[in-house]
């Protein structure tokens, strides 16, 4: 219902029709249809961070097919709607200050899971951290990632395969002076 019909479309009582329960069920168990919508955040990311940490602690597979795997991914999360769960629910929580910090909280999970990523690869290839912080260059990811997603939602992907075209030369380079 999020990815159909937005945070804003969904009532108690719809979400009990189309589950086949009582609209009271939702405030019994949950408390709120916000509190219930946080949840599936929560459980949803959780599944997808649990794939993105196995991914990356693959031992073995270089840096740059654990990216192109992520890349992968974004059609992929796009098709099952997580994207716009977490754009829902995060506009959701800018209106409702109980749920700032459960959605901080999620965001935080991403950034761990990226920061040692990104950290790993930038030791593997030999960047200096210096001129480039590992908390730099995975914030540098992670707000790509997050722009664009967003502008995938829109329908606007002007420029992403040359930017991914780009990125995967780069790291290719990277993975060609690693193993010299």
């Amino acid at each position: 219902m999020l990815v159909r019909d937005g945070y804003a479309g969904i009532t108690t009582r719809k979400l009990a029709l189309e589950a086949g329960a009582n609209h009271g069920l939702v405030h019994y168990y949950f408390g709120s249809m916000e509190e219930l919508l946080m949840r599936v955040l929560e459980r949803f990311t959780e599944r997808i961070l649990v794939r993105q940490r196995v991914m990356y602690s693959a031992p073995g597979v270089p840096f740059i097919q654990k990216w192109r795997t992520a890349m992968g991914y974004i059609d992929e999360d796009l098709a099952a709607g997580y994207p716009k769960i977490w754009y829902e629910l995060q506009a959701m929580a800018w209106n409702k200050p109980e749920f700032h910090e459960r959605v901080a909280h999620v965001h935080e999970q991403w950034d761990i899971v990226l920061a040692d990523a990104i950290g790993k690869a930038m030791k593997e290839y030999g960047i200096d951290r210096k001129s480039f912080p590992a908390e730099a260059m995975s914030t540098l990811v992670r707000t790509f990632n997050l722009g664009l997603l967003l502008e995938r939602l829109n329908g606007y992907d002007r420029g992403h395969t040359a930017m991914l075209k780009m990125i995967d030369a780069m790291l290719q380079r990277l993975e060609e002076q690693r193993v010299k």
